[in-house]
């Protein structure tokens, strides 16, 4: 049997296994065709809530987003050109890269985004991670919410740290990052530069040397993007300065033309 026929019927055993753990969709009509399939699979495991599953489909899985990992194809830090010291700029799928650490744009739940087939980021990560990923978030925030009560949410600029499971990159950081309610104000950005302090604080705690940050906040948190960005350089160069040799690489990972010259840009100018 070749490798494609055998991920095509990981793929269907996938579908039914998640159709059958859920009570709304048991009777939901699989399609046949594969990349139909795909989004189905995805849409059941972004709204499935934490919960055990069966060892067997939890192996099947990690076969399966193991080969999807490779089909995607995995890039290492090395891959990617230095722009300037250990910093590096990357425009591309965060869930591709083979890093110590990424980072995750998370919301104040942790638990990632239930929205079937959302572009954020969080839903690409809890998707090619596996369901492993949110039932160690929701651990966590069990414990938080044990000690601190049981309407703790995680605070803006305080990361969280998980393993990475069928991810190329060994740990994902999650972090809460500032949200623009109305104007941008000088309070906003410093919890976006606390953001990428703390990060960074916790990899030289770990002893994680390469890391791709995430545009934190610039998506439906709406803050402003160039201002983002120039704050992102700036307190990692700052952090850098103040930690000599603590990382060996530091990614910016964006995913858009314009997002990828304004930072080339901004790391150009300094």
């Amino acid at each position: 049997m070749n490798e494609q026929l055998a991920q095509d019927q990981r793929l269907t055993k996938l579908v039914e296994a998640f159709k059958a753990d859920s009570l709304d969709y048991q009777d939901l009509e699989t399609p046949r065709d594969i990349e139909d399939k795909r989004r189905l699979l995805r849409s059941l495991m972004n709204i499935r809530m934490p919960r055990a599953m069966e060892p067997e489909t939890l192996q099947l899985q990690d076969e399966y987003l193991r080969v999807r990992a490779e089909e995607k194809g995995i890039v290492t830090v090395k891959d990617i050109p230095i722009t300037g010291g250990v910093l590096s700029v990357w425009q591309g799928d965060i869930t591709r890269l083979a890093a110590d650490a990424i980072v995750n744009a998370a919301n104040s739940q942790m638990l990632g985004c239930f929205q079937p087939c959302h572009s954020c980021i969080d839903n690409c990560i809890h998707t090619y991670a596996g369901i492993q990923l949110r039932a160690e978030c929701s651990r966590r925030m069990n414990q938080l919410r044990s000690r601190y009560g049981r309407e703790y949410e995680q605070p803006t600029a305080v990361p969280m740290l998980t393993d990475g499971y069928n991810l190329p990159a060994k740990k994902v950081i999650h972090i809460v990052g500032p949200i623009v309610y109305d104007r941008l104000t000088p309070a906003l950005e410093q919890e976006l530069a606390d953001c990428y302090i703390n990060v960074l604080d916790l990899c030289a705690e770990n002893g994680l040397r390469s890391l791709a940050f995430c545009c934190i906040s610039t998506g439906v948190f709406r803050f402003p993007k160039q201002r983002a960005a120039e704050i992102a350089v700036q307190t990692v160069r700052q952090w850098l300065a103040l930690h000599s040799g603590a990382m060996d690489r530091v990614v910016f990972n964006v995913f858009n033309d314009k997002d990828r010259e304004r930072y080339e840009q901004i790391l150009a100018s300094a």
